[in-house]
Order: structure tokens, then C-alpha cells, then sequence
């Protein structure tokens, strides 16, 4: 089994890159620091030899670069079994005093990067009659954050994508999933001094996905919301 896991080395990516793994699923993983991708490999190919772990740096800001992970992609592995569009691009602001770009990059990352990797590889999965797109979308694609308001808008959109690719695929026997983080201990909260169990942990969230994954064939999870247990930071 093959699985693409993108922004694969900080936070819920690499959580989720290290649970598919010890599920004995091949690796196409990218992000944009080549450093910590290729240390992530070395570290994933020691554990798991028997496993096949490509890697590309790539900048998911740029539709050049994702084209191109999409093409080392399927130059390596005949098929992907499973999409995980995890990487994503967080600036909080609200939508009156954000800067005039910010809505942009934000849909760019958020949005247009997973749209183009579910339809490149949705397409094949769609003629095949099998396998699985996981959307990583935020709390906020159902309730908005005032101070991330283009963030808000692009989670929204990422959802919105979901859904309609779910419609879309399941006639033909693709699965289709949106997993909904709340506030989840990522380095994005470094330095913090929040305790630890306020926040959702990034393994939570992988072993979410690996219960999706393993669902009978006739069982898709359409959403899944987890949030802290005492509510939202």
C-alpha cells in the first residue's frame, strides 16, 4: 500500500507519516525543509527497511512545486492507495487588518495545493475503483476563528472540497474523509505555557486516520471532529 502525506515533518503530518508506517504503508512524503525530510527518511528507513520512503522538498505555496511532487510521485509508485493533504498555512489575523496577500496564500496552501492533489490522483483512484483522500481541515472549517478570519475562510473551503469529492468519488468506490483538529500541540504553540492537556495531541489525530483506513470496505467516515476535551484555546 502507498500513501502521499504532505507537509510530512512537523506536527500532525509527522505523527501521521510515523503511524502509516508502522501500518506498513510505502511513503511519498514532502515539506519544505529538505534537511528534516531526508532526516525523516533516514529515520523511517532504519526503522522499517522493508518499506519504500521517497522524499521531495516541497514548497506548497508554489502550483510549479506541487506539480512536480505529483510527478516524482508517480514516477515511483504505480498507484496511491491513500491522499493526505495535511499541509496547511496558518496566519492569524483579523480579516480588517490582515495584509492584502494573506487570503491568497492562505487559499493557495489551504486550498488549491489539495484540490489539484485530489484531483491528480482522485482521477486515478476513480479508475481503479478504489482508495482514500484524507483532507487534514481545522475546527474552523465549522466554526470560523475571528482572529484567523482568511484561515477560517480557507478551512471552510478545504470542507467544502471534501464534501463535493465525496459525492463525487463514491460510485466508484473511492473513500473520502475530512478530519476536523481542534486546538492540537503542534510547533505552532511552542513556547507556550498552556498545559499539555488542554490541547488535542498530534498522535491523537494519526491514530484517527489510521482507524479510518482500517474500516471495512463498505464503511467510509465521512467527517470526524476532535477537539481538547475542555474546549478550543
Amino acid at each position: 500500500m502507498n500513501a502521499i502525506v504532505t507537509g510530512a515533518t512537523k506536527g500532525m503530518g509527522l505523527s501521521i507519516s510515523k503511524h502509516l508506517a508502522a501500518n506498513n504503508y510505502n511513503l511519498a512524503l514532502c515539506a519544505r525543509n529538505g534537511t528534516e525530510l531526508q532526516n525523516l527518511q533516514k529515520e523511517l528507513r532504519a526503522q522499517y527497511p522493508q518499506l519504500d520512503i521517497v522524499v521531495l522538498p516541497t514548497d506548497c505555496a508554489k502550483p510549479e512545486d506541487v506539480r512536480s511532487f505529483a510527478e516524482f510521485v508517480s514516477s515511483n509508485f504505480e498507484f496511491v492507495d491513500v491522499l493526505i493533504n495535511n499541509a496547511g498555512l496558518f496566519i492569524p489575523s483579523k480579516l480588517m487588518t490582515e495584509g492584502d496577500d494573506d487570503l491568497a496564500m492562505q487559499m493557495q496552501v489551504n486550498v488549491s495545493t489539495p484540490h489539484f492533489l485530489c484531483k491528480h490522483f482522485g482521477s486515478r483512484m476513480q479508475q481503479a475503483g478504489r482508495g482514500h483522500i484524507i483532507n487534514i481541515c481545522s475546527i474552523s472549517s465549522v466554526k470560523p476563528t475571528v482572529t484567523a478570519g482568511s484561515y477560517s475562510i480557507s478551512k471552510v473551503a478545504l470542507l467544502g472540497l471534501t464534501k463535493i469529492l465525496r459525492e463525487e468519488l463514491m460510485a466508484s468506490g473511492v473513500k473520502v474523509t475530512a478530519v476536523l483538529p481542534g486546538s492540537t500541540l503542534t510547533g505552532s504553540w511552542e513556547g507556550t505555557s498552556i498545559p499539555a492537556s488542554r490541547f488535542i495531541d498530534s498522535d491523537d489525530i494519526a491514530r484517527s486516520v489510521i482507524a479510518c483506513l482500517s474500516m471495512s470496505a463498505g464503511a467510509n467516515v465521512d467527517e470526524i471532529i476532535i477537539r481538547p476535551l475542555k474546549g478550543d484555546l
